[in-house]
């Protein structure tokens, strides 16, 4: 047995799991400084284990099976992932992004199964800037809106109050 047979991980290749490694410490690296719950381990995670059943789903594909159907079942699962990390507090949906970015990360991963790891690897780069990127414009909208929602509180805590006066009379 040589080195090569050694160190061989077929129908895998090493190449392809560098590229889903560093896909997912880009982005896991951007959602960890910011103190987000899908950081660079599971983000890592995500991106190789979608790209290990690609590559596994067109391996068994014998006949009429169809590989693509791999990858529609990794969307629905991962979907089943993204849910759990969205909470409710207060009447406000948060983790909405941190369940999105893992969609993304499997998408990264699913490209790296078909053979398109420069291409994974520049989306990773725009989805970080998405992410960073969009914060700035965020910033910018909230001031827009403040008045807005003070207005809308204001009124709501009022229509409240009314309604409560209005039921012990």
């Amino acid at each position: 047995m040589t080195l090569a047979d050694l160190i061989a991980i077929k129908p895998y290749d090493w190449h392809s799991i560098g590229t889903a490694l560093l896909c997912g410490t880009i982005i896991g690296l951007e959602r960890q400084l910011r103190g987000k719950p899908v950081g660079i381990r599971t983000s890592t995670l995500i991106t190789l284990g979608t790209y290990m059943f690609v590559v596994s789903g067109q391996i068994v594909s014998v006949g009429m099976a169809d590989p693509s159907r791999v990858i529609g079942q990794i969307i629905t699962g991962i979907g089943f992932l993204g849910a759990g990390v969205m909470l409710a507090r207060d009447g406000i949906v948060v983790g909405v992004t941190s369940a999105a970015t893992i969609w993304a990360l499997a998408g990264l991963g699913v490209c790296i199964g078909l053979g398109e790891q420069a291409t994974a690897v520049k989306l990773s780069l725009v989805i970080v800037a998405v992410l960073s990127g969009v914060d700035l414009l965020e910033d910018y909208s909230q001031n827009f809106t403040r008045g807005i929602y003070r207005r809308y509180q204001k009124w709501r805590g009022k229509a409240v109050k009314d309604s409560v006066f209005k039921k012990e009379a």
